[in-house]
């Protein structure tokens, strides 16, 4: 997963408006700013591993992760809840597109 940190909101941006193949722009897939708001930090649940993982203690930052990962040997995960949302100003219409919930 790729995170981004350009902003404090999660507001659609668009990711392409360059020529396509044929010459026109390509519609560009809106990606979602993600801040460390939106993002959790969990070890691995000993006794689980990476291939069916079980979420552990959480972390509060990611470098506090990376730190204590490296300490134990872990695995750490990132985890971002997503919410559902209408888009009623779509260029195509509505539709329903993703929204990043904050940590609370």
């Amino acid at each position: 997963m790729e995170l981004t940190k350009t902003g404090p909101s999660a507001t659609p941006t668009a990711v392409s408006s360059t020529p396509g193949k044929n010459g026109r722009p390509e519609r560009g897939r809106k990606r979602w700013e993600m801040t460390s708001v939106n993002v959790r930090f969990f070890l691995l649940k000993p006794g689980s591993s990476a291939d069916k993982p079980e979420l552990g203690r959480e972390i509060a930052s990611e470098n506090e992760a990376l730190v204590e990962a490296f300490r134990t040997g872990q695995t750490f995960f990132t985890v971002v809840a997503w919410k559902a949302v209408p888009d009623l100003k779509g260029e195509y219409g509505p539709k329903i597109v993703k929204e990043a919930l904050p940590r609370t």
